[in-house]
């Protein structure tokens, strides 16, 4: 009986010695903080005070409530996004640099013949953080009230529309084109420098058309300045439950969207990756943050890594497809 109890007794210890050798090895090792353990660089490719930025802002501002990291956010708003990517595409991959990006980096890894990063390779996404939906909108004096009295019209008068967007390459052009090509119509594309301009252009009707985000146009439609024509998103959005889709509309699969998006340089370890990813996703869903991102037009998302790799890889392949169908470059 001795020896039994003898042998239970040393079980018992091998047991708690295993226990505690397991918790030195899970234990972190003294003088190693946790991370983050300094504030992460963001790098956003817009000029502050833009939509871009605020939704930054919002969601670092709530993930530091959360979570206490810390962030710096710059700008680098030159050559459409570039030089905010290669930024962070040459920055150490300790996960200490982030890049803010928009559909601005699919267009560009599709449409410029020479970018000073590979987009494969430097850079890896990290999470989509929000979409904006954008909104075809017309001028209330053009010649038609609805978007099939548009396309009906465009048909039948080729060439006598123009569209206004806030520059070559720049989202609204390319989803624009993209339309047009999948109508078979001609409307001729007015560029602008910047947002601004071309949507004061709208106004005044010099141009009669524009594809433009819900935030930014839904003041002049409800003020009567603007007529929203369809929206271009693939489902109906709850923001204007009564408008039909462009793809409802008799062009399946179209969809026109302004995402924000997270990158980080390609050496930063899968599980930060996954960290950052949680992180937003917390965020951008939390209560006083998803209701304040939805009233104001912007769609929360908070989607994985390999999501948003399958957006970014859709994206430059329609891109190509499409500037080498209308021959559009932007170099």
């Amino acid at each position: 009986m001795t020896g039994v109890l003898r042998l239970a007794s040393c079980g018992v210890w091998a047991a708690v010695a295993g226990l505690f050798l397991t918790g030195l090895v899970l234990a972190p090792a003294p003088g190693i903080a946790a991370f983050p353990d300094r504030p992460i660089h963001v790098i956003v490719p817009f000029p502050p005070g833009g939509a871009v930025d605020l939704v930054t802002r919002l969601v670092t501002q709530r993930i530091t409530e959360a979570r206490g990291w810390s962030f710096i956010i710059e700008s680098k708003a030159a050559a459409g996004g570039i030089v905010a990517t290669d930024t962070v595409a040459k920055a150490a991959g300790d996960g200490y640099t982030l890049l803010i990006t928009t559909p601005n980096h699919t267009i560009a890894a599709a449409l410029r013949s020479r970018l000073p990063y590979d987009w494969e390779r430097d850079v890896v996404p990290v999470a989509v953080i929000a979409e904006v939906p954008e909104l075809l909108v017309s001028h209330p004096a053009a010649p038609f009230d609805s978007f099939s009295g548009f396309i009906a019209y465009a048909k039948e008068n080729p060439g006598k529309l123009n569209y206004s967007s806030a520059g070559n390459g720049t989202l609204p052009h390319v989803t624009m084109e993209l339309l047009l090509r999948r109508a078979g119509v001609a409307v001729v594309h007015v560029p602008y420098r910047g947002a601004a301009p071309a949507m004061t252009d709208l106004l005044a009707g010099v141009v009669q058309l524009k594809l433009d985000t819900f935030a930014t146009s839904n003041d002049h439609v409800a003020a009567g300045k603007l007529r929203a024509l369809a929206f271009a998103t693939a489902r109906r959005s709850s923001l204007m439950p009564q408008l039909p889709t462009i793809a409802e509309q008799g062009f399946p699969g179209y969809e026109g969207m302004l995402w924000i998006g997270v990158m980080a340089p390609a050496a930063v370890a899968s599980g930060t990756i996954d960290l950052f990813a949680a992180a937003i996703r917390e965020a951008v869903l939390s209560d006083g943050l998803a209701g304040k991102l939805k009233r104001d037009g912007i769609e929360p998302v908070g989607n994985k890594a390999a999501e948003f790799g399958a957006l970014i890889a859709k994206e430059v392949a329609q891109w190509r497809e499409l500037a080498k169908a209308v021959q559009m470059t932007v170099d």
